[in-house]
């Protein structure tokens, strides 16, 4: 019998980040209750601090689905949880940068303001009686003993589970095994994996992250998104038969692509 594993769709947030794409309101309703008929376990439906269309968008979502997960992507900062809440998603995912790179070059931080924002903002979102999930933004470039102390302290506040980012797509298949096997095996915290597929490897590196553990994988519809794009779930899915049970099914899958496809080039109204 087949491990059971599941399907976090980005193609609202993640895959919008592809170059000159922007979906309207109804567009992201319409593939958000497409991706909900598909199966998938969550959708990761915008962010909220975007503006009010992005907030309109999130809220019909959160109307008109029946049973899917919706979450909402947030920076680690209080005024974007805040524009989350009114939103009312299913779980509130807040992303924190956390290779060196991105915490002393990019924020021009260090890690103690990291663990006590991080703390801040998981904080708020439980007070406000939210599911939190956190994301770990650029982790295939971030020390693993750091990524350690982070997750353990995400733990103590509760946070469901945290996703490990492959941000600028540079992870090897191997390595993306270990690090999510080391998290999980050093933790106890569940680990959801997010991969780019700047170096053609989004879909070995997520089966090979299932292979060490995790319970979540990130794709997009057509593999759309930012650069070279996300983990595409079609691909995806085809490489996963006969190892896992994603809950997709691969033929629904492609359908779905082909309608995403043709509501790309503006045939379906």
């Amino acid at each position: 019998m087949k491990e059971k594993r599941f399907i976090v769709d980005t193609t609202l947030r993640d895959g919008e980040q592809s170059p000159g794409l922007a979906f309207s309101v109804e567009q992201k309703v319409r593939i958000a209750m497409m991706l909900e008929d598909l199966g998938v376990y969550q959708i990761e439906a915008g962010i909220p601090a975007l503006g009010a269309a992005e907030k309109e968008a999130i809220i019909e979502i959160m109307h008109t689905k029946k049973h899917v997960t919706v979450s909402a992507w947030n920076r680690m900062s209080v005024s974007d949880i805040n524009h989350s809440v009114e939103c009312r998603p299913d779980i509130i995912h807040i992303s924190m940068p956390v290779s060196y790179v991105q915490i002393y070059t990019k924020l021009r931080k260090n890690k103690k303001w990291l663990l006590k924002m991080a703390v801040e903002c998981v904080a708020l979102a439980r007070e406000r009686g939210c599911r939190v999930t956190a994301g770990f933004e650029d982790a295939s470039r971030a020390d693993i003993g750091f990524l350690l102390t982070l997750t353990e302290q995400l733990v103590r506040l509760g946070v469901e589970y945290v996703r490990y980012a492959d941000t600028v797509g540079v992870l090897y298949p191997s390595r993306a095994q270990e690090n999510v096997r080391t998290i999980i095996s050093s933790t106890g915290m569940p680990v959801e994996f997010h991969a780019h597929n700047d170096l053609g490897m989004a879909s070995a590196n997520s089966i090979m992250a299932l292979r060490g553990g995790a319970k979540y994988v990130d794709c997009t519809l057509l593999g759309i998104g930012e650069r070279a794009g996300n983990c595409g779930l079609g691909r995806f899915l085809l490489a996963a038969d006969g190892l896992y049970d994603m809950g997709v099914s691969k033929k629904k899958a492609t359908v779905v692509e082909e309608q995403l496809r043709s509501l790309l080039t503006g045939s379906i109204s």
